[in-house]
């Protein structure tokens, strides 16, 4: 059964200025949204404040709730009503009815098959419709895999104000989810035109968005079953009930993932690198797909060409993560720089771990071998070409998690003028 899980005493503290109310800004015209993040790997729900002039004003911190949405729709949308109410507060009464409250379902639900996620979404709707907050069904939706990156390069592109500037100046962005990885970056007015046509189903290579009066050619894929979760779901796959390379010496146990479940066991001598390597790239299928383009990611995917909004990369979620936890960088810092060479080094180092001597985030986990291999192949990084990793950005003088929740408010709070 779903719950919300949280802290009684964080949950929604007073609003917290980003910037000051003066200077021609007046709080009876600001903004709210409300979005729910439905991921696979754990939910949230953000509440965002803007001015007139689309500046974050207040951020109402974020709330983890799970939304174990599998078999059971009443209990999905049940856990969110305490989550509702809760926002409901965080907006001033008189603005609840023009706030939009919007969901999206990332690649978890994706994965469940259209049926049942459409029964967990209509149970949504309709608790939604019951709040005091402006709710529409349209705003309730699983995210396609560019919709989700799109968001993601908005919302840091915004946090570091380099939208409505030309595309050559903004950043391009890579994300490692639980379920997918997404990327997305902004290519030329040409480049945009010579894209092709997608194929079998998939989404288009290049979305056109204005944002601040500039338009932009983004280029935006996700690859579905290429997070880290559901990619260590693919790696202990191939070796079935065998030992697996990735695995650390000593351990044994399962690991749970969709409806399927795997065991898990080290090899007699443990992690060995070359050999986890060679199950990471089948699991990539790198080698298994003709490119039909100058350039390719994976499953001879179209990578975008890499042009000018390519050479500044920021990465975030699970890269982040696994970095911060190996030790690349100080675990208290929002943002580093690092190197695919360094997440390379970094899993030579845990593949010679013992199980019962490691950090327990390592623990029925493939090591930082995949999100390396997974980052190299999407990107065509050179391995040692710096970027940046990132989980929140200074704002002002706040720091803002960049996530996709951002950009989808910044789109809802535009198309919803007061």
């Amino acid at each position: 059964m779903p719950s919300a899980s949280t802290d009684p005493d964080a949950v929604f503290p007073s609003n917290r200025k980003f910037l000051p109310n003066y200077g021609g800004t007046d709080p009876a015209l600001n903004r709210y949204a409300v979005i729910f993040d439905a991921g696979s790997s754990g939910s949230r729900v953000h509440v965002y404040c803007f001015d007139q002039n689309l500046d974050l004003v207040h951020m109402v911190k974020s709330l983890r709730f799970s939304f174990r949405y599998a078999n059971d729709p009443k209990g999905a949308s049940d856990s969110l009503r305490p989550l509702i109410e809760k926002a409901e507060k965080a907006v001033p009464e008189d603005m609840r009815r023009s706030t939009p409250v919007k969901l999206g379902a990332t690649a978890g639900l994706r994965q469940l098959g259209f049926d049942e996620s459409e029964k967990i979404l209509r149970a949504v709707k309709e608790v939604l419709k019951e709040s005091k907050l402006k709710a529409d069904d349209k705003w309730v939706s699983v995210l396609d895999g560019t919709q989700e990156a799109a968001y993601q390069w908005v919302s840091i592109n915004y946090l570091l104000k380099t939208l409505g500037k030309k595309y050559s100046d903004t950043v391009g962005v890579v994300d490692l989810g639980g379920g997918s990885v997404q990327m997305a970056y902004a290519i030329s007015e040409e480049d945009a035109a010579k894209a092709p046509k997608p194929s079998n189903g998939q989404d288009p290579f290049v979305k056109e968005m204005l944002l601040m009066g500039t338009k932009y050619y983004l280029y935006v894929h996700s690859y579905l079953h290429y997070g880290l979760l559901a990619a260590r779901a693919q790696i202990l796959g191939h070796s079935k009930d065998s030992d697996n390379p990735c695995i650390l010496n000593g351990y044994h146990g399962t690991y749970s993932y969709g409806k399927s479940e795997y065991k898990v066991s080290s090899g007699a001598h443990g992690a060995n690198m070359n050999k986890c390597r060679e199950e990471v790239v089948k699991a990539l299928k790198v080698n298994e797909s003709i490119c039909n383009y100058r350039k390719c990611s994976f499953d001879g995917v179209w990578d975008g060409g890499a042009g000018d909004g390519h050479k500044k990369l920021y990465v975030a979620s699970y890269f982040f993560d696994r970095a911060a936890e190996v030790g690349l960088f100080d675990i208290t810092k929002s943002i580093a720089k690092t190197r695919p060479v360094d997440f390379r080094n970094a899993a030579e180092r845990v593949c010679v771990t013992r199980y019962k001597d490691a950090n327990p985030y390592i623990l029925a986990s493939t090591p930082p071998t995949y999100p390396t291999y997974a980052w190299i192949s999407s990107t065509n990084l050179d391995p040692m070409q710096e970027v940046t990793l990132v989980k929140k950005i200074k704002y002002t003088d706040a720091l803002v998690e960049a996530a996709w929740p951002l950009g989808s408010a910044i789109e809802a709070v535009s198309a919803n003028p007061t």
